[in-house]
């Protein structure tokens, strides 16, 4: 832990182009340089599948909770277990895993769709640590969905308290879930600033500062999020009359870095579901009473939404619209991975939306390793120039 401190706190005392560039280079890092720093000082590491997964409990353990986000490398081994019509982000993500560039001690994913559901069986034969399927419920008003939820929470910390040989105790708990707290009020200041200040910080920039939240222990991200945060509202910049739009389509496999630079130089992306497992408890936890009963509570009461999580008080047509209106977006920019079923269904749904509501919207489809831009760059800006100037 002391060396981690020390490696990242190396970013003080630069500005921000500085930080920024150290995140992007650390995302881009396929070495994992703090995950082996991490298990090279004696800790263990989960990697959990997109989307939502409770790091409050790997983080009390003393796990290092691992977002496994799909990564843009070359899939040689993995490709084999997979057919070519399967999305990409299993793809990469076991390509790593595989290739020993990501050390892990236990892998979990979750029934958010048919390949998800179906990870730990094609993860089992491969490797000796244990493959888990964490089940959250597909119905968060039933009746049992909260004793369901806890019950899985408590199965799964057992888990990981015999692989790391922790007892956790209600207090590691507590302190866990005031580490995470501090950390969504940071990326809620982070998105604020996207809102009311785009021309302050790029929907790229805001993304590496929190998709680096996924390679770090959480303290050392709040710790990098304090004192970056400060600098962004330093920043001579000034409002350009560029068109405000909501990004969707992010809430699993990731959009390139590069895609993203290029959306955010023709408009301001005001809010987008980015890696929306990081913020999908919108408000603090509380602390008081049962710590893993307050956790299943704060996921089934959040009201984030994505494809892959179903409620049936926020249908998908009716968050979009409140999505694009709450942010003072003039329009929607949709994306889908390609593959990714729920994702491309709810472009369906969301079109119709959309349309109803008089809102333009741009649709189009991503792969995280896709190196080739020029075409829906020069969409994305048509697109925004009918709006602006026609």
């Amino acid at each position: 832990m002391g060396a981690m401190t020390k490696v990242w706190s190396a970013w003080s005392g630069k500005g921000l182009e500085g930080v920024l560039q150290e995140c992007r280079e650390l995302l881009e890092d396929m070495s994992f340089p703090t995950v082996h720093r991490w298990r090279e000082g004696g800790g263990k590491v989960v990697g959990h599948f997109q989307v939502y997964f409770p790091e409050e409990l790997a983080h009390a353990v003393g796990m290092l909770p691992v977002k496994l986000r799909g990564f843009p490398i070359e899939r040689k081994a993995a490709d084999s277990h997979f057919g070519s019509y399967i999305c990409s982000i299993v793809r990469s993500n076991l390509e790593v895993a595989l290739t020993k560039r990501l050390p892990l001690d236990l892998f979990v994913s979750h029934p958010i769709c048919d390949v998800a559901r179906n990870l730990p069986s094609v993860w089992r034969p491969n490797f000796q640590f244990p493959c888990l399927l964490l089940r959250l419920p597909q119905n968060p008003t039933a009746r049992l969905a909260l004793d369901f939820l806890e019950h899985e929470y408590r199965s799964l910390l057992s888990q990981m308290e015999e692989i790391t040989g922790k007892e956790v105790t209600d207090d590691d708990l507590r302190g866990s879930i005031e580490v995470f707290n501090e950390n969504r009020h940071l990326l809620r200041e982070l998105y604020r600033i996207k809102r009311e200040h785009p021309w302050l910080l790029s929907v790229e920039e805001a993304y590496v500062l929190m998709a680096v939240g996924t390679l770090l222990p959480r303290r050392e991200h709040n710790e990098l999020l304090r004192y970056a945060i400060p600098l962004i509202y330093e920043r001579k910049a000034r409002p350009q009359d560029k068109l405000r739009v909501v990004l969707l389509g992010g809430f699993c496999e990731q959009l390139p870095l590069e895609l993203l630079r290029i959306i955010g130089e023709s408009c301001y992306v005001v809010d987008d579901d980015l890696l929306i497992g990081l913020r999908w408890i919108t408000y603090d936890v509380p602390t008081q009473g049962d710590p893993v009963r307050n956790l299943a509570q704060a996921y089934l009461e959040s009201d984030s939404f994505s494809p892959v999580q179903h409620d049936p008080r926020r249908p998908k047509e009716e968050m979009i619209l409140r999505f694009v209106r709450q942010s003072g977006a003039e329009a929607a920019i949709i994306g889908a991975a390609k593959m990714c079923e729920p994702g491309l269904d709810e472009q369906v749904a969301y079109a119709k939306a959309l349309d109803e509501a008089g809102i333009r919207y741009f649709v189009f489809d991503f792969e995280e390793a896709m190196t080739s831009f020029e075409q829906i760059q020069l969409q994305i800006e048509t697109f925004v120039e009918s709006i602006m100037f026609v």
